[in-house]
């Protein structure tokens, strides 16, 4: 029975599950994007969120924490560097799903995950439209005066 057992077993026993969601969180740490299914990118998030968290501070006991999920010195490296100067000030949200389709060959639904603050053609977008003004392209309004005046000349 599964009283009470809220996460995503992803179809596989403990052991396998651990490691496939250590090996996930090292190639995002990497590549900072990754594509895989939808189950795994949420359970992806689940496990990862947390050790971001931790790695906003950086002492000896949260990196032996973080190593002690991810088991890669170059995964915390980039994670306690580059990554925890980007996400500093941001409270949690630190990646984003992005449903991307179906899987031709067994139609499981696929998504894309990233980190929130690597994405610069997402962001600035939001940017963009946030401080610029809304512009509207005049219709015939505009028109109608130039052949009027030019109607009065003939």
């Amino acid at each position: 029975m599964r009283h009470g057992k809220k996460f995503n077993h992803l179809g596989r026993k403990k052991g396998h599950r651990a490691a496939l969601l250590k090996n996930m969180s090292n190639s995002l740490v990497e590549h900072k994007r990754i594509n895989t299914t939808l189950a795994k990118a949420k359970a992806l998030r689940i496990y990862l969120e947390p050790l971001l968290t931790k790695a906003k501070t950086n002492t000896t006991h949260s990196r032996r924490t973080v190593f002690s999920h991810l088991q890669s010195k170059e995964s915390i490296e980039e994670l306690f560097g580059p990554i925890a100067e980007k996400i500093a000030n941001r409270p949690g949200g630190y990646l984003r799903i992005i449903k991307t389709g179906f899987r031709k060959g067994d139609a499981a639904e696929t998504a894309m995950i990233e980190f929130v603050d690597y994405n610069d053609v997402y962001s600035n977008e939001t940017q963009k439209a946030s401080t610029g003004r809304r512009r509207r392209k005049k219709g015939k309004g505009s028109s109608k005066p130039a052949v009027a005046a030019k109607n009065e000349e003939e």
